[in-house]
């Protein structure tokens, strides 16, 4: 699957922050229908990428750290997932029995190239125009 579990609640995290100002996970996740468990690994990945900040104490709660205007669907992607790869044959390193002479098989050029295709889609919407 290429949209995975952690990626859509991560969207579903920031819709739930939008315009709401500072909330707790348990208030995230009661509006969002997302599992506790789930909601902390993402919102600490969110967090690090910079998209959120958390705050401590009995005001505490987390909030959104970056305009959703200027966060991509691949940034969230990105902070979630890591780089994205449609096929394992994409990744660095990944030493494919079908490249001859170091050079890559027509496939691998073709996944390549829709790969980059998928990632500039991503990378062209911002989260705000979706919510």
């Amino acid at each position: 699957m290429l949209i995975s579990r952690e990626f859509d609640y991560a969207i579903r995290i920031l819709r739930a922050l939008c315009g709401k100002g500072r909330r707790t996970v348990g208030e995230i996740c009661d509006v969002e229908h997302i599992p506790q468990a789930y909601a902390y690994k993402i919102i600490k990945k969110l967090e690090k990428s910079g998209v959120l900040s958390g705050h401590r104490g009995k005001q505490g709660g987390y909030e959104l750290a970056t305009p959703l205007s200027e966060v991509t669907l691949y940034g969230v992607y990105q902070a979630v997932e890591g780089r994205l790869y449609i096929n394992q044959c994409l990744k660095e390193g990944y030493l494919c029995p079908n490249n001859v002479g170091g050079q890559a098989c027509n496939v691998h050029r073709a996944l390549d190239g829709l790969q980059e295709e998928f990632a500039t889609r991503l990378d062209s919407v911002n989260i705000q125009s979706i919510l």
